[in-house]
């Protein structure tokens, strides 16, 4: 008989002081896992702070750095100029970001493969310009107009998938020829004239023109968002529960709820003091979430996180690989074809400008600056609202101060290197404590 029967009881099982002989050490200084639902649990309140502390030792930042960052922009240019944070400016600065951050959130799902998209850019220039030809030059319908746009943007996001998916080609080395070619195709759909201007009381026109003055539907909008919220995390908790996993306690999902609840209200608030509810943030709002749910709830979000952490791994898995990497770039086309309209709507026109500029550099710095990492694996949609908010409200800053666009060009850039260096830090913290 096997000595190591004798390290067990009547029924074969191993005393819980008696370590599996395959076990691993943990490697020196390893923070010990902990489900934070079961910690604040067992010690109430106080565990919200004992998992604070595991989580900055662990390099488990989250969006906390951008959150602060914001809070220090948003002090600062207030210093410097009261209408800073005016109803007006707030209102104005959410439109105006609206464009980039649609942009950004397909750059989300791009980076979360550990791949880059540079020609997103050009892209919303390009079904800019076809939305006009079609519809102003053509007579066609705005509304299949707008979907024909969308539909080229998917078209050309697929296309550059295809490439690397299938042929094999660099994601970087193919989208950096679509940089150049659809620019180059934008300009031939524009034709010798150059611009085209929309409708001003036309569907694109409405996308940033567009305000909901009632005060019910800025409050209304505040009240879905807390009233979803809560429920959601109340019916996961419950779900938890009776699977006999730790959970969230009521009093946790009402605090987060709080939490939630004020800045929604108080923005709710500003809009009412200005237009009312803007119609651009309804539609960013409403995409930035729906494609959460699809990235953190769908098995379609996590064969994109799977691919992002090991192609090797996920293709030992099942997942098709391609697929996934194809529908993603196509995804990231469709974005930056929306994005596109937005931009299209704040000029009220398509021009050879249109998808030029920095409006790539600050999309990729959104995601990134929002907390998703550049090596893949990790990130969520709202990092792009997050991040698209702090070069915003730089740029606005700046302007209401009078400052050169050159001094934006280069404290934007110093924040994107920030959160980088931010990153790289993080993930080094995580491997030596053994979470990464």
């Amino acid at each position: 008989m096997s000595t190591n029967l004798s390290k067990s009881d009547s029924a074969g099982n191993t005393p819980a002081d008696t370590p599996p002989q395959d076990a691993q050490p943990a490697a020196e200084g390893a923070v010990t896992a902990v489900d934070p639902r079961l910690l604040i649990r067992e010690e109430g309140f106080a565990g919200y702070w004992s998992e604070f502390r595991r989580k900055m030792r662990s390099g488990e930042l989250g969006s906390l750095p951008v959150v602060v960052g914001l809070v220090i922009i948003g002090l600062v240019f207030q210093l410097q100029d009261s209408a800073f944070l005016g109803a007006e400016n707030l209102s104005n600065l959410f439109v105006t970001a609206a464009g980039t951050g649609l942009i950004a959130v397909g750059i989300v799902y791009v980076l979360i493969l550990g791949e880059i998209d540079l020609s997103v850019g050009s892209v919303s220039g390009l079904a800019a310009a076809v939305f006009a030809v079609l519809n102003v030059s053509n007579g066609m319908p705005e509304w299949l107009a707008l979907l024909l746009a969308l539909l080229s943007g998917t078209l050309v996001g697929a296309l550059h998938g295809f490439f690397f998916a299938r042929i094999g080609v660099p994601a970087f080395v193919v989208t950096l020829a679509g940089l150049l070619g659809w620019n180059g195709l934008m300009l031939e759909v524009l034709g010798s004239n150059g611009t085209i201007n929309l409708d001003d009381s036309g569907l694109v026109a409405g996308l940033t023109n567009h305000y909901f003055s009632d005060i019910a539907a800025g409050y209304g909008l505040a009240t879905l968002s807390v009233v979803a919220f809560f429920t959601l995390s109340f019916l996961d908790a419950r779900r938890r529960v009776a699977a006999g996993v730790p959970s969230r306690p009521l009093s946790e999902i009402v605090l987060r709820t709080a939490a939630i609840a004020v800045p929604a209200y108080v923005v709710a608030w500003l809009f009412n003091e200005y237009k009312g509810l803007p119609l651009a943030v309804v539609i960013f709002l409403g995409v930035v979430v729906a494609l959460d749910f699809v990235l953190r709830r769908t098995p379609y979000g996590r064969k994109v996180f799977a691919l992002g952490g090991s192609v090797e791994a996920a293709r030992r898995a099942g997942i098709n690989v391609s697929a996934i990497r194809i529908s993603v770039f196509a995804l990231s086309g469709t974005m930056a074809a929306l994005g596109g309209m937005f931009l299209a709507s704040q000029i009220n026109a398509a021009n050879q400008s249109s998808g030029a500029g920095s409006l790539l550099m600050n999309a990729i710095a959104a995601a990134v600056i929002g907390g998703t990492s550049l090596f893949g694996g990790r990130g969520k949609t709202w990092s792009a609202l997050l991040g698209v908010l702090v070069i915003q409200s730089i740029a606005s800053g700046m302007a209401l101060l009078g400052i050169a666009s050159a001094i934006q060009y280069m404290i934007t850039g110093a924040v994107l290197l920030a959160a980088v260096v931010i990153d790289s830090v993080s993930r080094k913290t995580q491997k030596t404590a053994g979470r990464a």
